[in-house]
């Protein structure tokens, strides 16, 4: 009877640790340092992605157009708005409030890099882009908007 006691309560708290272990949602609206953009993390089928909600700056200076996709490496999707744009997909949970496997595009340099998104706290994230190995690439902390 102990044994089944001790196994039950064992198996109760290795569930409550698997909860917790993902407890730190990258879900909802964020910005980055630079504060240019808002950005939606979201589910997308079992993996996560994010688009850009908004934009500081949403028109082209020059043309008073909205800004497009104009460094895109395909010339059929530089016409395409960036505000409402996909730019990060495919992120898995890793492990200890990591998302990995990701990709992020840069739609100022044309530029698309390996990311992974990795929880701080509630309300901060690091987001490191990279080509190859992730220690070396560039990491921008977000701040959650809501």
């Amino acid at each position: 009877m102990m044994k089944k006691l001790f196994l039950c309560l064992a198996l109760l708290l290795g569930v409550a640790g698997l909860a917790s272990a993902q407890s730190l949602s990258p879900l909802g609206v964020w910005t980055n340092s630079e504060k240019k953009a808002t950005f939606e993390i979201y589910k997308c089928g079992n993996k996560l992605c994010g688009k850009i909600v908004s934009l500081t700056v949403p028109n082209d200076p020059a043309t008073g157009k909205p800004k497009t996709d104009t460094q895109n490496p395909d010339p059929k999707l530089r016409s395409r708005p960036r505000q409402g744009m996909v730019f990060m997909q495919g992120f898995e949970y890793d492990d200890d409030n990591k998302w990995d496997d990701g990709k992020i595009y840069d739609p100022e340099s044309g530029k698309t890099y390996s990311c992974y998104m990795k929880m701080i706290n509630a309300n901060t994230m690091e987001v490191k882009g990279y080509i190859g190995f992730s220690m070396i690439g560039r990491s921008q902390t977000w701040t959650r908007v809501k």
